[in-house]
Protein backbone atom coordinates (compact mmCIF):
# COMPACT_ATOMS: atom_id res chain seq x y z
CA UNK A 1 0.00 0.00 0.00
CA UNK A 2 1.42 3.52 -1.03
CA UNK A 3 1.12 6.89 0.83
CA UNK A 4 -1.07 9.75 -0.50
CA UNK A 5 2.03 10.47 -2.46
CA UNK A 6 2.54 7.31 -4.98
CA UNK A 7 5.19 9.22 -7.15
CA UNK A 8 6.53 12.43 -8.82
CA UNK A 9 4.86 12.05 -11.57
CA UNK A 10 1.21 12.36 -10.10
CA UNK A 11 2.74 15.35 -8.08
CA UNK A 12 3.01 16.98 -11.22
CA UNK A 13 -0.67 16.51 -12.46
CA UNK A 14 -1.81 18.45 -9.53
CA UNK A 15 -2.90 21.81 -10.12
CA UNK A 16 -0.65 24.88 -9.92
CA UNK A 17 -1.59 27.42 -6.71
CA UNK A 18 -1.28 31.03 -8.25
CA UNK A 19 -0.20 33.52 -5.62
CA UNK A 20 -3.68 35.74 -4.47
CA UNK A 21 -2.72 39.24 -5.75
CA UNK A 22 -3.78 41.81 -3.17
CA UNK A 23 -6.42 43.84 -3.57
CA UNK A 24 -5.56 47.30 -5.13
CA UNK A 25 -6.47 50.44 -2.59
CA UNK A 26 -8.35 53.06 -3.46
CA UNK A 27 -8.27 56.41 -1.71
CA UNK A 28 -11.76 57.86 -1.86
CA UNK A 29 -12.16 61.56 -1.18
CA UNK A 30 -15.89 62.54 -1.44
CA UNK A 31 -17.23 65.59 1.25
CA UNK A 32 -20.87 64.22 0.12
CA UNK A 33 -21.38 61.69 2.85
CA UNK A 34 -24.07 59.43 1.04
CA UNK A 35 -21.98 59.56 -2.24
CA UNK A 36 -18.95 58.63 -0.33
CA UNK A 37 -20.64 55.70 1.44
CA UNK A 38 -22.80 54.75 -1.84
CA UNK A 39 -19.37 54.78 -4.11
CA UNK A 40 -17.53 52.69 -0.93
CA UNK A 41 -19.75 49.96 -0.96
CA UNK A 42 -19.82 49.35 -4.82
CA UNK A 43 -15.94 49.44 -5.08
CA UNK A 44 -15.55 47.11 -1.80
CA UNK A 45 -18.15 45.00 -3.82
CA UNK A 46 -15.94 45.02 -7.20
CA UNK A 47 -13.24 43.73 -5.07
CA UNK A 48 -11.16 47.33 -3.85
CA UNK A 49 -9.75 47.90 -0.61
CA UNK A 50 -11.20 51.41 -0.10
CA UNK A 51 -9.72 54.22 2.54
CA UNK A 52 -11.82 57.24 2.85
CA UNK A 53 -11.17 60.80 2.84
CA UNK A 54 -14.09 63.56 3.84
CA UNK A 55 -12.19 66.08 2.72
CA UNK A 56 -9.56 67.71 0.68
CA UNK A 57 -7.49 67.86 3.81
CA UNK A 58 -7.62 64.46 4.72
CA UNK A 59 -6.82 63.71 1.01
CA UNK A 60 -3.68 65.78 1.23
CA UNK A 61 -2.31 64.25 4.43
CA UNK A 62 -2.97 60.79 3.08
CA UNK A 63 -1.12 61.84 0.14
CA UNK A 64 1.39 64.11 1.67
CA UNK A 65 4.18 61.46 1.02
CA UNK A 66 4.12 61.35 -2.33
CA UNK A 67 4.29 65.22 -2.34
CA UNK A 68 7.12 65.77 -0.17
CA UNK A 69 8.56 62.37 -0.35
CA UNK A 70 9.38 59.92 2.30
CA UNK A 71 8.09 56.45 2.86
CA UNK A 72 4.65 54.61 3.83
CA UNK A 73 2.73 55.29 0.38
CA UNK A 74 3.29 52.07 -1.11
CA UNK A 75 -0.78 51.41 0.08
CA UNK A 76 -2.46 53.45 -2.74
CA UNK A 77 -3.27 52.19 -5.95
CA UNK A 78 -5.54 54.80 -7.15
CA UNK A 79 -6.92 57.79 -6.00
CA UNK A 80 -10.86 58.78 -6.78
CA UNK A 81 -11.36 62.28 -5.80
CA UNK A 82 -13.81 64.93 -6.03
CA UNK A 83 -12.86 67.98 -7.31
CA UNK A 84 -14.48 70.45 -4.93
CA UNK A 85 -14.15 69.89 -1.39
CA UNK A 86 -13.49 71.84 1.65
CA UNK A 87 -9.87 72.49 2.48
CA UNK A 88 -8.07 71.59 -0.62
CA UNK A 89 -9.76 70.38 -3.80
CA UNK A 90 -8.95 67.48 -5.69
CA UNK A 91 -7.49 69.36 -8.20
CA UNK A 92 -4.92 71.33 -6.20
CA UNK A 93 -3.39 68.35 -4.70
CA UNK A 94 -3.37 66.58 -8.45
CA UNK A 95 -1.35 69.66 -9.30
CA UNK A 96 0.38 68.99 -5.95
CA UNK A 97 1.50 65.81 -7.28
CA UNK A 98 1.66 65.43 -10.63
CA UNK A 99 5.36 66.20 -10.88
CA UNK A 100 6.10 63.04 -8.46
CA UNK A 101 6.56 59.48 -10.93
CA UNK A 102 5.27 57.39 -8.28
CA UNK A 103 1.90 59.58 -7.32
CA UNK A 104 -1.04 57.35 -7.63
CA UNK A 105 -3.12 57.69 -10.90
CA UNK A 106 -6.38 60.25 -10.08
CA UNK A 107 -9.88 59.55 -11.31
CA UNK A 108 -12.00 63.25 -10.61
CA UNK A 109 -15.51 63.00 -10.12
CA UNK A 110 -17.47 67.13 -10.47
CA UNK A 111 -20.81 68.18 -10.41
CA UNK A 112 -18.97 71.51 -12.18
CA UNK A 113 -17.55 69.78 -14.99
CA UNK A 114 -16.70 72.28 -17.74
CA UNK A 115 -14.32 72.30 -20.26
CA UNK A 116 -11.43 74.44 -18.91
CA UNK A 117 -11.75 72.09 -15.48
CA UNK A 118 -11.21 68.87 -17.80
CA UNK A 119 -8.67 70.75 -19.71
CA UNK A 120 -6.88 71.66 -16.42
CA UNK A 121 -7.61 68.30 -15.35
CA UNK A 122 -5.82 66.74 -18.00
CA UNK A 123 -3.14 68.91 -18.12
CA UNK A 124 -2.34 67.70 -14.38
CA UNK A 125 -2.22 64.58 -15.37
CA UNK A 126 -6.07 62.80 -14.34
CA UNK A 127 -6.65 59.65 -15.67
CA UNK A 128 -10.01 60.62 -16.14
CA UNK A 129 -12.39 62.94 -15.00
CA UNK A 130 -16.33 61.96 -14.57
CA UNK A 131 -18.96 64.61 -14.28
CA UNK A 132 -21.71 63.90 -11.72
CA UNK A 133 -24.19 62.17 -11.76
CA UNK A 134 -22.19 59.50 -13.77
CA UNK A 135 -22.60 56.18 -14.39
CA UNK A 136 -20.87 54.00 -11.89
CA UNK A 137 -19.87 51.53 -14.41
CA UNK A 138 -17.74 54.86 -16.38
CA UNK A 139 -16.30 54.60 -12.98
CA UNK A 140 -15.10 51.05 -12.58
CA UNK A 141 -14.36 51.03 -16.28
CA UNK A 142 -11.53 54.18 -15.54
CA UNK A 143 -10.63 51.97 -12.17
CA UNK A 144 -10.36 48.86 -13.95
CA UNK A 145 -7.65 50.45 -16.88
CA UNK A 146 -5.49 51.68 -14.16
CA UNK A 147 -6.01 48.93 -11.12
CA UNK A 148 -7.77 46.23 -12.38
CA UNK A 149 -9.05 43.85 -9.38
CA UNK A 150 -8.03 40.34 -8.13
Amino acid sequence: MKGPFESATQAKRLPAIAPRRRRPRVLLAEDDQQMRVFLAEVLMQEGYHVTLCENGWELLAQLSSFIVGGQGHQDIDVVVSDIRMPGVSGLEVLEGGNENREFPPMILITAFGDLDTHATALQFGAAAILDKPFDVDDLLRELQAVAPPP
